[in-house]
């Protein structure tokens, strides 16, 4: 598949990097002309998790510099999610017949870009690959990951199949039959343990010892399923069961949630929150695609959303430099609880 891969940060750069190596037709968009002069000079590189490959000749230009001609089979959005948003009208030109553009963002990019430009048009997938970008074109993968892709409206596609064909050369991609519930599996781990991470500047292991941290995590895991279930969704097991025990049945099994934030912190709890990067770079958040999006769909459905909305002032107060990351923003939220 020809293919474009827009944004060569962290995750971008690393997934280049890797298709490139293994010989795929990518070509590369940046962020603009220097940004594009300077990978060309530098190459790509990536180390950690996987092994080091270094790939020197790269076709890399100016976004804009695409919107001149040209097509392609597969556009890969691997920029922040409101650049996404700005980006994939503007690439949308760049389609050969029957391509598709595959946002690869958390919460709910694909959906807003699927309602705005089409389902035909749109893929949804997010990554479980853990990058880091040491400096422009150069890379570490952190982790064993691999993105999820699959249809919005569920079940499997002949072009969902070829897009894992061909990108699984480089790194490895799995399909969904339940795209919208993996992606919410994935939002419901974004607005508890990486939002809250962040706030307070721990990792989940660290917050989740202390009173505070145990109630603003279960409140807000419990608004976020409830607008999940709220929408028709059903959520799909990732790495943790989505579910808490005894959600079905509303019957007090503290001993079992218990052992399920066990395996939550198992799995998620030593992650330093990439929200938290966003805050010390001065960057601006994906909040309004995490526990902002929440939000919107809670208003819509009636489902009461109020620890999500909290971390999603607090957070923007943040943003603005009112605010710090601080552990007092837990007991901040904590207090706003009724209980």
């Amino acid at each position: 598949m020809r293919t474009l891969i827009v944004g060569i940060g962290a995750l971008g750069g690393t997934i280049a990097a890797r298709a490139v190596h293994a010989g795929l037709p990518v070509r590369l968009a940046a962020r603009n002309t220097d940004s594009a002069k300077a990978l060309r000079r530098s190459g790509l590189r990536v180390t950690g998790t996987g092994g080091e490959v270094r790939t020197d000749a790269i076709d890399v230009a100016a976004i804009e510099d695409y919107e001149k001609g040209g097509q392609f089979d597969l556009i890969l959005l691997a920029t922040k999610a409101q650049d996404a948003l700005e980006v994939a009208p503007r690439v949308l030109g760049l389609l050969a017949p029957g391509g598709v553009i595959l946002p690869i963002q958390n919460g709910g990019v694909a959906r807003v870009l699927a309602d705005s430009l089409g389902e035909d048009k749109i893929l949804g997938g997010f990554s479980n690959l853990g990058a880091t970008m040491v400096e422009p074109g150069v890379y570490e993968q952190k982790n064993a990951g691999h993105l999820v892709i699959g249809e919005l409206a569920g079940g499997v596609s002949e072009r969902a199949e070829r897009v894992t064909r061909a990108l699984g050369r480089a790194i490895e991609v799995k399909v969904s039959s339940n795209m919208t519930g993996a992606i919410w599996s994935k939002l419901l781990i974004n607005c508890s343990v990486t939002t809250i991470g962040a706030l307070c500047s721990q990792t989940m292991r660290e917050y989740m010892e202390t009173r505070a941290g145990k109630k603003v995590f279960r409140r807000t895991y419990e608004e976020a399923l409830s607008v999940a279930l709220a929408t028709g969704t059903r959520p799909e097991r990732l790495a943790v069961d989505p579910i808490p025990p005894g959600w079905a049945s509303n019957v007090a099994v503290e001993k079992h949630y218990e052992s399920w934030v066990e395996a939550m912190i198992a799995f998620y709890g030593d992650i330093k929150p990439s929200m938290l990067q966003d805050f010390e770079r001065g960057r601006k958040t994906e909040i309004d695609f995490i526990n902002g999006y929440v939000v919107t769909l809670g208003h819509a459905s009636g489902v009461p959303v109020h620890m999500n909305t909290g971390i999603t002032d607090l957070v923007r107060q943040i943003e603005r430099g009112d605010l710090e990351p601080s552990p007092d923003r837990m007991n901040d939220l904590a207090a706003q609880s009724a209980d």
